[in-house]
């Protein structure tokens, strides 16, 4: 029996560790900070083994495949040693698209990927489309491919789970925009932040799509010097507009979000989706919670609620 260790027992690893399970393999699962309790009750329900505050390499380096909770940086000691031992190290995103054919789309950038990631899923549940949502919100892939049959899923991926993709293709993928952000784990390398925001791409053919800010200007110079695969479709104020309505209403408001929708709008064009249904959402969304949420206006300032943002990017980066 293939033996799989998942490190890291939260949303990404706990899901992972189900659906290995499900799958038949020998799966333990190890954290080295303290797993919460409805992730301890999640394995407990489903029989698998785990321990917390601690690594035991003894139980850990005998794996046949690890999937690594994106928190970790490959500089770990204990990534270094299983990479040097050649064990396999994958991502939860990766080792969940192989137990399902559904549709793939896939959301990154510095800036804006909760927001664009939301709309789009709205948009696919408006059109009456069983889609599910995932990657850095809502459940985790791999959960839901475990106890959920759904013919979409509209994920939200970090440059971290980027990482260790391999073989995962997104069927529509989506670069918002790229700024200098978590260069830590990059050895300060801006350009290798770069080419982990460009994975998304990874073994895209021509029947997949490319949606990307044509006015970024990183974006754009990476384009000039790479050859993708994909079916481009390049989006900003410098593009032919593929909004059904006018700027004025949508219910994101802010220069930032008119391009939020504008990338959200054409992966709904691929898709097929009415012209109707996506008029109607760009209309009606919500938008985040505490993500550049207009809160009053007290003596001519405007006051945001930005309580959620994940890093320091000006929305006017978008």
């Amino acid at each position: 029996m293939k033996r799989i260790v998942v490190l890291g027992a939260g949303e990404s690893g706990s899901g992972a560790a189900i659906l290995a399970k499900e799958k038949g393999f020998d799966v333990f699962v190890s954290d080295c900070g303290t797993i919460s309790d409805p992730y301890r009750a999640l394995l407990d329900q489903n029989g698998v083994k785990w321990e917390d505050g601690k690594h035991s390499e003894e139980l850990i380096l005998n794996a046949d495949e690890v999937i690594k909770s994106p928190g970790i940086p490959l500089t770990a000691p204990l990534i270094q040693k299983l990479q040097a031992q050649g064990t396999p190290i994958i991502s939860e995103i990766e080792f969940a698209a192989r137990y399902t054919n559904a549709k793939m789309i896939c959301i990154t950038g510095s800036n804006g990927k909760t927001t664009t990631t939301s709309l789009i899923f709205y948009i696919l549940k408006q059109a009456g489309l069983n889609v599910g949502l995932a990657g850095n919100i809502g459940n985790s892939l791999a959960l839901q491919v475990a106890h959920e049959d759904h013919d979409y899923y509209v994920i939200e991926l970090s440059s971290f789970q980027l990482d260790n993709m391999y073989d995962f293709k997104a069927d529509i993928a989506i670069l918002l925009n790229i700024t200098p952000d978590h260069l830590d784990r990059y050895d300060y390398k801006f350009q290798n932040y770069v080419d982990a925001k460009f994975r998304i791409t990874r073994n895209q053919t021509k029947e997949d799509s490319f949606i990307y800010w044509a006015e970024d200007p990183v974006i754009d110079r990476e384009m000039k010097k790479i050859q993708l695969g994909a079916t481009l479709y390049p989006y900003g104020f410098t593009q032919p507009n593929p909004l059904p309505v006018g700027e004025d209403e949508l219910a994101l408001k802010g220069r930032h979000n008119v391009l939020n929708s504008m990338a959200a709008t054409i992966a709904a064009n691929v898709m097929g989706i009415k012209k109707e249904v996506i008029r109607e959402s760009l209309m009606t969304f919500q938008g985040v919670e505490h993500r550049l949420q207009y809160v009053a206006t007290v003596r001519g300032v405007r006051w945001i609620n930005d309580s959620k943002a994940t890093n320091a990017g000006t929305p006017s980066r978008q």
